[in-house]
């Protein structure tokens, strides 16, 4: 929390070294944290460097070797196509992960600034940019996104945005939640007796105090944009063919489940892995950045 001693001036105080070390020995002994970091770092060496894992072009056919099932050649089998399953999943990774941060960022950011601006100014303001949000909710967010999409066409673009506004009022109400209150706190009291200007008071005392939460909540809803974009894929509305993503190679391997059920099972176990490997680092960071069991841990 930012002290009172540093309104006038308006800095942040400075995070000292010895602080990091106890954070580093507290994220390592975070089991949670560790796993899902794991996990999730192999998935991003995998979007950065494809080429370290597979020697085969996502794209190219090979008819003659169509359905192949997993072999010393093709480690995940190959589609009806004949492209190496494993490629598609490595090269998949990067989409999947490139819409989880697009969509997420965009959803920070608006949902950070309603957010901030309701809690902060309330009154009419507030009221009204709340209501917004709440007809928002009112749609499931799945058939919001459908929606989006069906207006703006299917593509990888467009399924970043219909992702990132039907997530936006999590981050309204999150961050309303908090500006409340810290707002009613007494360092902002004073800043408000000193003269300093609402803008800086958001900028400098508002914003840092509600980068915890929005930090846990960031990590999750990765997660969670990537299920959505695979849902959406599934769906035909998402990244379009021959594009490796993993719901829309889903929804292209339904009609083998029988008969090539591989093509079906690597993808999919692709989904839930990264899904469970962003959950359990948010679940890692909230025990770390809640104050009430950083202390035991």
């Amino acid at each position: 929390m930012i002290t009172q001693d540093l309104v006038g001036t308006g800095r942040l105080p400075e995070v000292e070294p010895d602080s990091l070390k106890v954070v580093a020995k507290r994220l390592l002994r975070n089991k949670s944290f560790m796993i899902g970091g794991s996990v999730v770092l192999l998935f991003l060496l995998l979007a950065l460097f494809p080429g370290l894992f597979t020697a085969y072009d996502p794209l190219t056919q090979d008819l003659p070797n169509r359905l192949l099932p997993p072999s010393g050649a093709h480690w995940f089998g190959t589609d009806d196509l004949g492209r190496d399953t494993l490629t598609r999943v490595v090269y998949g990774a990067r989409i999947s992960l490139l819409v989880g941060l697009v969509s997420v960022g965009i959803a920070m950011l608006i949902g950070t600034a309603i957010g901030v601006v309701a809690g902060y100014f309330g009154g009419t303001l507030g009221e009204v940019l709340m209501r917004a949000i709440d007809i928002i909710l009112a749609f499931p967010s799945i058939l919001l996104a459908i929606l989006i999409v069906a207006i703006l066409g299917p593509g990888l673009t467009n399924a970043m945005i219909a992702i990132g506004i039907v997530n936006v009022p999590i981050y309204a109400r999150l961050l309303r939640s908090t500006t409340l209150q810290v707002r009613g706190q007494e360092f902002i009291e004073a800043a408000h007796a000193v003269g300093v200007s609402n803008p800086t008071i958001i900028i400098r005392h508002i914003l840092p105090n509600c980068t915890s939460p929005l930090i846990v909540q960031a990590t999750l809803g990765i997660g969670a944009a990537i299920l959505e974009t695979a849902g959406l894929g599934f769906l035909g509305l998402g990244v379009q063919p021959p594009t490796p993503e993993w719901g829309t190679m889903l929804s292209q391997a339904k009609d083998f489940i029988r008969t090539a059920p591989w093509i079906l099972a690597f993808p999919g176990m692709a989904i839930t892995l990264v899904v469970v490997a962003f959950n359990l680092m948010g679940d890692g960071l909230r025990d770390l950045l809640d104050p009430r069991t950083a202390k035991k841990m």
